[in-house]
């Protein structure tokens, strides 16, 4: 298999029983992200071209080894070498795949789970609980002065705003502490408000 650039798309070309045949990299097995970067580099890389840059510079020093990169991507996923022409010089270089790479793409590596933090996870909540709490209660009882009716729909509306957030940090590693601190705030609050009612 070979990298190319045509016409400011990267193909990659190889032979079957047909003769030579040159892919788009998003017919193959490659990943959306790899396929996009050989395209956004072939791009710069026929922009280069176009502009008649010195072999021997910067622009040119930078298309080479992004293309020797992607190379090596395209040889890990492909489990093979790769053929990579230069488009600045024209020079075929053979590219074997990264070592780390290829054992990282055949198979996934086990990692073993963090440990819970409870110490500081459980402060972290009850911090934000105590927060939340006195919060929502202040507002309830200031507002309760004015309209009873007032306090219900700011706390509501309270509740209301918070709970997406919540909802969509309930399962982040450190902002679910946060998210348990919150909904038993607002629970010691209401349970506060309730008891003052009586």
């Amino acid at each position: 298999m070979e990298l190319r650039v045509r016409d400011g798309r990267a193909v990659l070309a190889g032979n079957d029983e047909s003769g030579e045949r040159e892919v788009d990299p998003h017919s193959l097995p490659l990943g959306a992200d790899l396929a996009e970067a050989l395209h956004e580099w072939a791009k710069v890389a026929d922009a280069v071209v176009r502009t008649e840059t010195p072999k021997d510079g910067v622009a040119s020093a930078l298309i080479t080894r992004r293309g020797k990169q992607l190379a090596g991507r395209i040889a890990a996923v492909m489990n093979s070498p790769v053929s990579y022409t230069d488009p600045v010089t024209g020079e075929l270089i053979s590219v074997e795949a990264p070592e780390e790479l290829t054992e990282a793409s055949r198979e996934p590596a086990a990692e073993e789970p963090e440990p819970t933090p409870w110490g500081t996870g459980l402060t972290v909540s009850f911090i934000t609980a105590a927060i939340v709490t006195v919060t929502v209660v202040s507002l309830s009882l200031g507002l309760g002065e004015t309209s009873r009716w007032l306090a219900l729909v700011a706390n509501v509306l309270v509740v209301g705003g918070l709970a997406p957030s919540v909802w969509l940090g309930r399962r982040v590693p450190v902002w679910r502490w946060v998210a348990y601190g919150v909904v038993t705030g607002v629970l010691v609050a209401w349970l506060v408000l309730i008891l003052t009612l009586l």
